[in-house]
């Protein structure tokens, strides 16, 4: 919910928001929220609903069982590629078809489950005897995060499987990365768990191809 939010304004949406329901309640509960969450509750039926019999300019329905994996860019988050077409458009394209770098977290997927979600997929390929080939840096979505994930040992994965925890930050979603691997003007490719993948957004680098996925 909280990605399909973020990612709304890069569609041209000043507001996204979805009904206050059970999933939200039990987040607030389990941070130490619990009032807010009782407080929510009480009202969730006249504010955080919609009105009754009210219309809507267009309404999408999107049947997600459906819905294929998709990798988005390069250099917009609006241009997207099926995963099973992915690397036919790279080539027709002229993408750089090594990725140099991978990216996780930041303000988008990057909550203690997406965190355990890429935790578990390190720790399958470890118990086959794989590690990263490439570098890749962890932003958690909070300093509850990130001392979450400390506590709870899931750091260490990404450490041992190849990876950096940062702080908790905006990190180079936003530039906010002393980039050495590659030079400025060389084409790259990293691929992203970010929701903007403008032209040299993340590195300064006009060259870079970023890729986000969803």
């Amino acid at each position: 919910m909280a990605t399909i939010c973020n990612m709304g304004a890069e569609i041209g949406a000043t507001t996204s928001v979805f009904p206050f329901n059970d999933r939200m309640s039990k987040y607030l509960k389990s941070t130490g929220r619990s009032s807010i969450a009782d407080e929510a509750n009480r009202y969730k039926t006249q504010l955080f609903a919609p009105d009754g019999n009210c219309e809507y300019d267009e309404l999408i329905e999107i049947n997600l069982d459906k819905l294929e994996p998709h990798v988005n860019g390069p250099f917009t988050p609006d241009l997207a590629h099926p995963i099973s077409k992915l690397g036919a458009n790279a080539k027709q394209n002229g993408y750089p078809l090594d990725i140099k770098v991978g990216l996780i977290g930041s303000c988008t997927n990057s909550s203690y489950e997406d965190m355990g979600r890429c935790a578990n997929i390190a720790k399958d390929a470890m118990s086959h005897g794989l590690k990263s080939k490439i570098p890749f840096n962890v932003t958690p979505g909070s300093e509850q995060i990130r001392a979450t994930i400390e506590r709870d040992g899931i750091g260490k994965v990404f450490e041992k499987f190849g990876g950096t925890v940062l702080a908790n930050a905006c990190g180079p979603c936003i530039g906010q990365w002393d980039r050495k691997d590659v030079k400025k003007g060389e084409k790259n490719t990293i691929v992203t768990s970010y929701n903007r993948n403008f032209t040299g957004r993340n590195d300064a680098n006009p060259a870079t191809h970023s890729f986000v996925t969803r």
